[in-house]
């Protein structure tokens, strides 16, 4: 970073550290208000189940595609679920072409990690025969813009794109997997969600926007699943959070999760 720029981003986080002690943001939201969030579903007509994501400026569009496979050989009687994406390079001025960055592979693995642990989709009701062949649903994601906040974006896009996938009924005969011509959803029981938090000095914000992620010293992202239980948390940055931050975290995406999760829920029903 140049001194110009070192200069320029210290006087920018003093103002918006002075702007949050008095409870306020660049874009007059509250300190637990997300930006604007829309959800379309069906994006992609060749995907098993499909959505595009828009929170704020940020925009990601998320895809399902279902087939068979062999299961892993630690859960043999379960099917595969698996999230991965890119961050494209016409999104950000920062992304680059090639293969995944770290911050796409934290990405994915933050997301994959909710929605995994919320249960979302019943994984052994993807079992076909165990130890030899199981449904893989696999969820691929791209990030068409860049404006803060890429964890809760993606999650959004990703589960909408679950809770609409449908895919050809299996039929298994004789040892052998058959495909029949009924269309079934996929198996979803949950519908999780994230809620990403930036601490900038010694206050938290829901939905940084990418001039707050600029300024940030910790991030968080706490998911939640339908009854309120919180189901998976990251930590990102270098900086500590205490205790007492963490529980008014979760507090507060227990909160807002609960709103969003209404409006995911009126999108793909």
């Amino acid at each position: 970073m140049s001194m110009k720029n070192y200069v320029v981003e210290t006087i920018r986080k003093a103002q918006m550290v002075q702007l949050l002690a008095a409870g306020k943001r660049l874009d007059e939201r509250a300190l637990d208000q997300p930006r604007e969030l829309k959800v379309e579903t069906g994006v992609i007509p060749k995907a098993n189940g499909s959505a595009r994501v828009t929170l704020g400026n940020t925009e990601v569009i998320a895809g399902v595609k279902v087939a068979t496979g062999i299961p892993f050989p630690d859960t043999p009687d379960k099917g595969i679920l698996m999230v991965n994406g890119e961050i494209l390079p016409m999104s950000s001025p920062y992304a680059e072409a090639g293969p995944p960055s770290p911050e796409a592979i934290e990405l994915a693995r933050v997301v994959d990690r909710g929605v995994r642990e919320s249960k979302m989709i019943a994984l052994e009701d993807l079992s076909l025969i165990p130890g030899k062949t199981v449904i893989s649903v696999f969820c691929d994601f791209n990030v068409m813009n860049v404006d803060g906040n890429l964890f809760d974006a993606v999650s959004y896009a990703v589960v909408a794109a679950l809770k609409t996938a449908k895919m050809k009924k299996f039929k298994v005969k004789d040892d052998k997997v058959e495909v029949t011509e009924e269309v079934v959803p996929v198996p979803v029981k949950k519908t999780p969600v994230s809620v990403t938090f930036a601490r900038i000095g010694e206050r938290l914000v829901v939905d940084p926007s990418a001039e707050e992620e600029a300024s940030m010293d910790m991030r968080i992202t706490i998911t939640t699943e339908d009854g309120g239980n919180v189901c998976a948390t990251q930590k990102g940055e270098a900086s500590t959070i205490t205790p007492t931050q963490v529980l008014e975290a979760a507090d507060i995406a227990i909160r807002v999760g609960k709103d969003i999760r209404a409006r995911i829920l009126e999108a793909t029903k």
